[in-house]
């Protein structure tokens, strides 16, 4: 994915790829060939510099501990996102205008792997996988910020060149496909014995067994002999 990200801006700046083309264009025809491509074409170094990292660590961790879905996860994360991100109206918030808009960057198939893997842990409720989801809060839970206008925030100059439509498709995305895999791949386990009412005849055998050929282990051990043990103990600690 790195190698196709720095390859598709390698081509932007030879001119393969001007003005919108390649991007995605909201509502126009034209703009249905960014779904694909868009993810792959960046504005600037800062722009895919900022991309490439998390885009690294988040797939590390995806394919990592979701190998049975993460193909799955990856390709539908990236179409869905940019076609939900071709259907939305490119409207401005604030003055209800219609602005032409071109669309480009990795950013959402970022938001659909952070959330995926924040989501995954919860609805599993699996304790490896949800350290996996407080490790992406810890690192990246300012990119729920992302998703909302900067114009909420500031007052611009101009128009805010970063898709925030792309940023809140990606976490839609990201997290309806938590759920509908939440129960494919590893799940945490139950063992029988930790379900209601379990009883195991022989386990009750070997018990009792034990009761009756050690009962000094279930005697009161007088006090002087307490403390013998404890000084035993105390001893080894400190050799150790």
């Amino acid at each position: 994915m790195l190698a196709a990200m720095w390859f598709g801006y390698f081509l932007q700046l030879h001119g393969f790829f001007e003005s919108c083309f390649g991007a995605i264009i909201p509502l126009l025809p034209e703009g249905l060939l960014g779904i694909i491509t868009s993810p792959l074409l960046h504005g600037n170094i800062d722009h895919i510099i900022g991309n490439s990292i998390p885009m690294a660590a988040l797939m590390f961790l995806l394919y990592q501990f979701y190998p049975l879905v993460a193909n799955k996860v990856f390709i539908i994360g990236w179409l869905a996102t940019g076609f939900l991100v071709w259907l939305l109206p490119p409207i401005d918030i604030l003055t209800g205008e219609y602005m032409y808009t071109c669309t480009i960057g990795a950013s959402g198939v970022v938001y659909v792997l952070a959330f995926f893997l924040f989501f995954s842990g919860v609805f599993r409720w699996n304790m490896k996988l949800l350290t996996i989801s407080l490790l992406v809060v810890l690192y990246y839970g300012s990119l729920v910020w992302g998703m909302f206008p900067e114009e909420l925030f500031y007052t611009l100059n101009e128009p805010s060149k970063i898709s925030w439509q792309a940023h809140l498709s990606g976490a839609i995305v990201g997290s309806i496909i938590a759920f509908i895999f939440k129960d494919v791949g590893e799940r945490k386990k139950k063992y029988i014995w930790e379900f209601p009412n379990y009883y195991s005849e022989k386990d009750d055998k070997l018990w009792q067994e034990y009761k009756e050929n050690h009962p000094e282990d279930f005697s009161e051990l007088p006090y002087k002999k307490r403390d013998d043990i404890w000084d035993h103990l105390d001893d080894l600690r400190r050799r150790k």
